[in-house]
């Protein structure tokens, strides 16, 4: 199904990667580049396809979280194999996707669904690119990489706690996140105790 192993590993740097969206703030499509946004954690949605039953739930719920996302000093974007015509059709044609406020990145050749090792090159889906949300740092650091099978769905709430999380982290040098961490818990020290509550 996927037979691209991923080009980016955690702790990678990325390449100033060129990016064609959608931008529904504006609805017009536009040309960026990655390091535009360079300063900003920026969080990818990857998802197979426009017009299809799970991907509008997602999409839908991370534009609920999107105020929280950009609070962290976070930037989203979706991206699909899509053309941005596509993008700005479904989001003039479902009330679901309406919602969605963050840049729709159109990558009709795969190269960036091929470079973070979600693009699906053979099968039915060939073409299509599988469910992956990857957290990237303000220095275009890649921090956490989370691949699905496209059929199960995501937790924006829990892209959020990890970007949270990965900023903490960040933030407070020798400090690090015990599992299922929220802002205000008590953290770690390695060879120490539980931190108190920050």
């Amino acid at each position: 199904m996927n037979n691209d192993a991923p080009t980016l590993k955690i702790g990678d740097t990325l390449p100033d990667v060129a990016m064609h969206i959608y931008d529904p703030k504006k609805d017009e499509d536009v040309h960026v580049k990655l390091s535009d946004y360079k300063g900003k954690w920026k969080i990818l949605v990857f998802y197979p396809a426009d017009f299809t039953f799970i991907c509008p739930t997602e999409l839908e719920e991370t534009a609920e979280f999107y105020d929280e996302f950009v609070k962290q000093g976070a930037e989203v974007f979706s991206v699909s194999t899509d053309t941005h015509f596509v993008h700005k059709a479904w989001h003039d044609n479902s009330e679901a996707i309406k919602k969605v406020k963050y840049p729709m990145v159109a990558d009709p050749t795969g190269t960036i669904a091929k470079l973070f090792g979600v693009y699906i090159t053979s099968g039915g889906d060939a073409g299509l690119a599988l469910r992956g949300t990857f957290i990237v740092d303000p220095d275009n650091v890649l921090k956490t990489m989370e691949i699905h099978d496209n059929n199960i769905g995501r937790s924006a709430r829990e892209t959020l706690r990890k970007l949270q999380a990965a900023k903490f982290v960040r933030e407070h040098g020798g400090e690090v996140c015990p599992a299922a961490w929220e802002p205000g818990e008590k953290t770690l020290k390695p060879g120490m105790d539980l931190v108190g509550k920050i």
